[in-house]
């Protein structure tokens, strides 16, 4: 299949143009921007020396996550959540998602009885929000481990690999990797992949929106999903390690 063959016009197997801008938030302890194409995310890292109060005393700290989308981040205005009166279901298992990814690469007793609350906000979306605030909140979260380790609150680092997300699907019946909005919508099935830096498997979400897909077609996205987390993995890399 042709790489026009695609709304984009991008190969099967390519990205985005995917940018990590750290630091655009002056009070928060870490901060990125993460732009997924047309899919932009802040995020936003904050420190608590406060731990939930289920886990006083136990020598362990948290990381978990906020997520919402503001009223025009998409082609239509949307009303704010906090306006509503209540999160939606949608919300709540994207905030949770984002929550464990970052849990599954964070070494909870060499963080300490420290909290760190992430916040994303999607500024403007167009497909793949919570793979871009996955991948975006790992950056947060590290420049805010980096700021506890250099006023030795912490004195080892707790974050123990890198995590990136991205997603995948099935277009006319061929696997594409980081879905638009154009494609995501009309794809014959999708699929969410939370990959570590070494590889690893933190979660995947995947679903058929017609008929089932194989096991072939399954392994077929879970590679493209490979290609594009290494990717990431490498830009996560580069910015934080400047």
């Amino acid at each position: 299949m042709s790489a026009a063959a695609r709304p984009s016009g991008r190969a099967f197997d390519a990205l985005r143009p995917v940018t990590l801008e750290v630091d655009v938030n002056k009070y928060a302890e870490g901060s990125c921007l993460v732009r997924f194409g047309d899919t932009h995310v802040l995020c936003t890292a904050s420190v608590d020396d406060r731990v939930p109060g289920w886990m006083k005393g136990a020598g362990k700290g948290w990381v978990t996550a906020e997520y919402g989308m503001l009223p025009r981040a998409t082609d239509q205005r949307t009303d704010r959540e906090a306006a509503r009166g209540k999160q939606s279901g949608r919300t709540q298992e994207i905030q949770r998602l984002i929550g464990r990814s970052l849990r599954a690469v964070t070494d909870l007793k060499a963080l300490g009885e420290v909290q760190i609350k992430i916040d994303c906000d999607v500024l403007q979306a167009d497909g793949g929000t919570r793979t871009a605030a996955i991948t975006g909140s790992f950056v947060a979260l590290h420049l805010a481990v980096q700021h506890l380790m250099r006023i030795k609150v912490v004195k080892t680092m707790p974050l123990t690999d890198y995590v990136a997300a991205v997603s995948c699907g099935l277009w006319q019946g061929q696997p594409v990797l980081d879905l638009d909005y154009a494609e995501d919508s009309a794809a014959q099935a999708d699929a969410n992949f939370v990959l570590t830096g070494r590889g690893g498997i933190v979660e995947i979400q995947g679903t058929a929106e017609e008929t089932p897909f194989s096991e072939e077609q399954f392994l077929g996205l879970l590679a493209l999903a490979r290609k594009g987390v290494a990717e990431l993995v490498g830009l996560q890399r580069r910015v934080l390690a400047g």
